[in-house]
């Protein structure tokens, strides 16, 4: 799942990196990769609409967005409430 969420930024937010490049748990927002605002909400957008999820408000999706570990735990788990991980 991580790899399919590196995959998803670099596309959704039109990143000029490969996946491969963005650490596991190098932080999503304040850290190198230089995400804003805009791109949070490109990113739930995107999420929600890619894998059929809903992203949590505020303080709860601070956490979502500390990396992209945390943020593939919450994909995957979100999926699995649904039984559809591997889609």
């Amino acid at each position: 799942m991580e790899e399919r969420v590196k995959q998803f930024i670099v596309r959704q937010l039109k990143l000029k990196i490969a996946p491969d490049q963005i650490g596991t748990d190098e932080r999503l927002f304040g850290g190198s990769l230089g995400l804003d605002s805009i791109d949070a909400l490109e990113l739930v957008v995107g999420l929600e609409r890619e894998f059929g999820i809903t992203i949590p408000d505020q303080q709860s999706g601070l956490k979502v967005f500390q990396s992209v570990r945390t943020l593939s735990d919450f994909v995957a788990g979100e999926l699995g409430k649904r039984g559809s991980v591997g889609k």
